[in-house]
């Protein structure tokens, strides 16, 4: 489909989602999270779909933030819809994605831009890039999941510090705290990534979607991630992949999974 707010282009199984406001620095608004939602929706039922690389337009903003003029009257219901909606159309929607999201930072993310980054499943910056939750500065807290990603990925005490302090933090600093994986040159970023899908392409994306369910069954209330780890193990066990897989290894060749 047509997207006011995205570039979306797919190749060779690498679906590449391109944020594209630059006049906006990339931010959030209604219009942009639902066409995230349904740019995710569609790469869900394709099958030609293996990762995906989520990133901003331009050399200055992965996503700068959320739209403030969007919300800026919003009563405290109404505040509340609002993170309830986003959470589960865009935030949850893409932690949660069966198949690998791939955040490349190539500038400010901050507030909802790091929310963003921060519900995919792994995070390569720019050595350029500028991290953080200002949202206390506006008299709010971050409302689509960062009080609870943040912690998780940090610590509780640094993200406490973030978040209070509404500071930001750089690539080389963000790497430290565990916010991200690697920092690359600008210029490398997309190569980078793209590198990282290869090697994902290589393994079974049904066994990954597998994976991806149960790391994320620890940090869900009240759900015992290993029992979902024993679940999700046998279930690969009927699996056309494991068939090839197991086959492969002990023929001594390279796996030619299902579907790839």
């Amino acid at each position: 489909m047509d997207y006011k707010n995205l570039i979306v282009e797919i190749d060779e199984n690498i679906l590449y989602v391109t944020i594209n406001r630059p006049s906006k620095l990339n931010a959030l608004n209604k219009d942009t999270i639902a066409e995230l939602h349904e740019a995710f929706a569609d790469a869900k039922e394709d099958e030609e779909t293996k990762v995906i690389i989520l990133t901003g337009s331009g050399e200055k903003a992965f996503v700068a933030g959320a739209d403030i003029s969007e919300f800026s009257d919003f009563s405290p219901e109404e505040g509340k819809q609002l993170a309830a909606e986003g959470q589960a159309k865009l935030f949850d929607y893409v932690a949660n994605f069966p198949k690998p999201v791939i955040a490349a930072i190539n500038g400010f993310a901050l507030g909802g831009g790091l929310e963003l980054a921060m519900s995919a499943h792994f995070r390569i910056a720019s050595d350029n890039a500028k991290m953080g939750l200002p949202e206390v500065s506006l008299g709010v807290i971050p409302g689509y999941g960062g009080t609870q990603r943040l912690p998780q990925l940090v610590g509780k005490g640094r993200a406490m510090e973030m978040i209070m302090t509404a500071g930001m933090i750089d690539a080389n600093q963000a790497l430290r705290y565990n916010l991200i994986n690697h920092v690359t040159a600008q210029d490398e970023l997309i190569e980078f990534a793209e590198g990282m899908a290869a090697k994902i392409l290589k393994n079974s994306s049904v066994a990954i979607s597998a994976a991806i369910r149960a790391i994320n069954a620890n940090y869900e209330a009240g759900v015992n991630g290993f029992e979902t780890e024993i679940e999700e193990f046998g279930r690969c066990f009927g699996t056309e992949d494991f068939e090839e897989g197991t086959s492969a290894f002990l023929s001594k060749r390279k796996a030619d999974f299902p579907g790839r």
